[in-house]
């Protein structure tokens, strides 16, 4: 859940750049996840709550399951392939039944899921390094 955490912060640069870059907003995304527990015409703010909420459990959710199923090795490899596979659950299965979701542009949504999965990857193997339970990266 540590990596999941680490994970969230870091997962959302790609879709913050490009929202940054084409002049949109920034809090769309965050928008769009509140949907998931609250109806599309709830106060923005309402929204914004929700959606951190969503973001956060959901990132350590998956977290804690990459945690399970990626192999010590090369992990950061794996976990761009697991943050593949949760984009097609996430964008493909899931958000297409959520309009603002499905109003996201999907390239920088895969992107934050790539971003994602690298930085769990990367965190499980810092961490199993820490504790001497694999040998540590090459300098």
């Amino acid at each position: 859940m540590l990596a999941g955490a680490v994970a969230s912060v870091v997962s959302g640069v790609p879709s913050t750049t490009y929202h940054l870059v084409t002049g949109r907003s920034v809090l769309d995304p965050v928008r769009a996840a509140g949907t998931l527990v609250l109806p599309a015409a709830a106060p923005g703010p309402l929204l914004l709550v929700a959606g951190t909420v969503v973001h956060v459990a959901v990132s350590l959710g998956w977290g804690a399951v990459l945690g399970v199923v990626l192999p010590r090795r090369r992990s950061a490899g794996w976990g761009v392939a697991a943050g593949l596979v949760i984009a097609g659950l996430d964008l493909g299965v899931l958000g297409r039944r959520f309009p603002r979701i499905r109003a996201l542009e999907p390239a920088p949504q895969v992107a934050d899921h790539l971003a994602y999965g690298a930085t769990v990857g990367a965190a499980l193997r810092c961490r199993a390094g820490w504790r001497g339970g694999a040998t540590p990266p090459r300098r």
